[in-house]
């Protein structure tokens, strides 16, 4: 009796977490919003609900604009250098950002395709990025790979691998980063590695 009302226990426990988790992550971000503008609206007399979160967006809008035109983005670039030179809080503040950059795209602009490779040595494999290609001297074709680390895809190693020695990952770099970043715990149940090796060796023998 006690095992069944513990299974089913946790198991409403793992259905609520998410949207609760989500929830309260909403709330959060609400509530921040809305205290960023709250001085201002205090000041002028003003309570209306959710005013503070429609005026922070605009104000973060209006700093977007600046920092893509030369004087905001210099004055951005100078402040982020002195966040930078900050113990401890440089650390914080580089690891957001990288983990901000992977997700919203802006660091896989580079990226050309995923591909699956044998990493740090036969028989594991990893998912790497391929940057470029080239070709040595006895004409055999090579990829530029990145190889990210997890949790944090914006370090990683470079390697030069012969195209013949990787294998499609078939899928797109944003859900590849995804799987990269959550160690994968998002990684499809499913993929052909194994069978796709086995047609790689059936080909050549």
């Amino acid at each position: 009796m006690w095992k069944h009302l513990k299974k089913i226990f946790f198991t409403g426990l793992i259905a609520i977490a998410p949207v609760a988790l989500t929830f309260y992550i909403l709330k959060g971000i609400f509530t921040f919003l809305n205290k960023q503008t709250l001085p201002i609206l205090t000041r002028a007399d003003i309570n209306v609900p959710g005013l503070g979160v429609i005026l922070t967006l605009v104000l973060v809008y209006v700093l977007g604009l600046l920092v893509t035109n030369i004087l905001g983005k210099k004055l951005f670039i100078w402040t982020e250098k002195i966040i930078t030179t900050i113990p401890l809080v440089n650390i914080i503040y580089k690891t957001i950002k990288q983990i901000t950059q992977a997700l919203s795209g802006t660091t896989n602009r580079n990226f050309q395709s995923v591909v699956y490779i044998q990493y740090p040595r036969e028989g594991l494999w990893t998912l790497a990025f391929v940057t470029g290609d080239s070709v040595n001297k006895n004409d055999r074709e090579y990829y530029h790979l990145f190889v990210p680390t997890t949790p944090n895809p914006t370090s990683g190693v470079f390697i030069m691998i012969p195209k013949d020695d990787t294998l499609p990952a078939n899928t797109n770099i944003e859900e590849a980063l995804k799987i990269v970043i959550s160690g994968g715990m998002l990684a499809p149940p499913t993929h052909d590695v194994g069978q796709s090796i086995l047609k790689k060796e059936h080909k050549h023998g």
